[in-house]
């Protein structure tokens, strides 16, 4: 892959200025911070700059002090930073509430159909009977497979894989292979059957990184690659100009959306040389909407599946959100390490 063309200084003080400015934000232990955390661990791997896990495990060691919460699907998305720590620190109390967490999607979690998750949140007037949304496979089928890979435990391992063929199989169309937002197994329907860029965002980056932990023997592999590579070629067609993906990803009158955006081009990434021209444009799409401060701009505000496309249309866009800060953050980390791999 030839390299891609930045200034890696510049990146790297963007990448600073985002960190820093995270943690300026409040969270509870819930996905905005699962997310948020995630993009910083990504970074700390990318940079080395152990000031970013030293951040990260002040914040979680106060949390801790106050023992785990309720666990949800989407809750669980804190284990990301966890095993993230316990691989930085050997800390083996990050490794414990991990566990803690994965034996909670594999034993108590709500399931339907063959064993996939229920989209459940931290919230008890928030019900979603029988219905699959694609944040799950962020939230909590990678969190499975990569405890599966690093534990050797073979039935979160296999359990996150289900979670992938189940979610492709109810949620990405076959006719223009993008990823619906959500699935209603009652209603047999996709509800308001609308390609929400944030959601092709999560299945898109998630599958890449499921890549780089299947070995390329195991069946589920060429599951993945496929479903991957047909959904990527799907949007690069529908990026606009400025780099980045509309909101609702296959209409152009709605507005762009940065989050989905960078997940998106973390999964272009993934395709080395194939994608250059559009994650080159992206670069300049998504660093255009970084401010001084490391806060990022026009990202759309936490988005049940709306009743119709109008209603993706009116999410707001104009404040801070902590999945902004972690999607970005992982779409630079990652184009640092894909340089890296051009020059080493």
């Amino acid at each position: 892959m030839p390299a891609l063309v930045y200034d890696e200084n510049e990146l790297l003080t963007v990448i600073d200025r985002i960190v820093h400015r995270t943690f300026q934000m409040d969270f509870n232990w819930d996905w905005p911070g699962g997310v948020a955390f995630y993009g910083v661990a990504e970074a700390y791997e990318a940079t080395g700059k152990s000031e970013y896990i030293e951040l990260l495990r002040n914040w979680v060691d106060e949390k801790l002090e106050d023992g785990l919460p309720k666990l949800s699907v989407n809750g669980v998305s804190i284990g990301h930073a966890l095993l993230s720590l316990y691989q930085a620190t050997d800390d083996e109390k990050y490794m414990s509430a991990a566990t803690k967490m994965a034996e909670f999607l594999q034993n108590d979690a709500d399931r339907f159909a063959d064993g996939i998750f229920q989209h459940t949140v931290n919230s008890e007037t928030y019900i979603f009977p029988e219905q699959a949304w694609v944040d799950t496979m962020m939230m909590a089928g990678l969190f499975l497979l990569r405890m599966g890979k690093f534990l050797g435990r073979e039935d979160f391992f296999e359990d996150g894989l289900k979670q992938y063929h189940g979610h492709e199989s109810f949620l990405q169309d076959a006719a223009t292979d993008l990823y619906y937002h959500g699935w209603d197994n009652l209603a047999q329907n996709h509800m308001s059957g609308v390609f929400w860029a944030r959601g092709n965002g999560w299945a898109a980056l998630t599958m890449a990184k499921a890549l780089e932990l299947v070995e390329v023997t195991h069946p589920s592999y060429m599951i993945i690659d496929g479903s991957l590579r047909d959904q990527l070629s799907a949007l690069v067609r529908l990026q606009a100009d400025t780099g980045l993906w509309h909101t609702v990803v296959d209409n152009p009158e709605s507005y762009p959306e940065v989050s989905g955006s960078a997940g998106i081009a973390t999964a272009l990434l993934s395709r080395g040389s194939l994608y250059y021209r559009q994650v080159q444009k992206s670069i300049h799409g998504i660093l255009g909407h970084i401010t001084e401060d490391g806060r990022v701009t026009h990202v759309s505000a936490g988005t049940a599946v709306m009743r119709d496309m109008q209603g993706y249309m009116d999410v707001p866009y104009k404040r801070i959100q902590g999945w902004g800060q972690g999607l970005t953050l992982a779409f630079l980390a990652s184009l640092l390490k894909a340089n890296k791999r051009v020059f080493d």
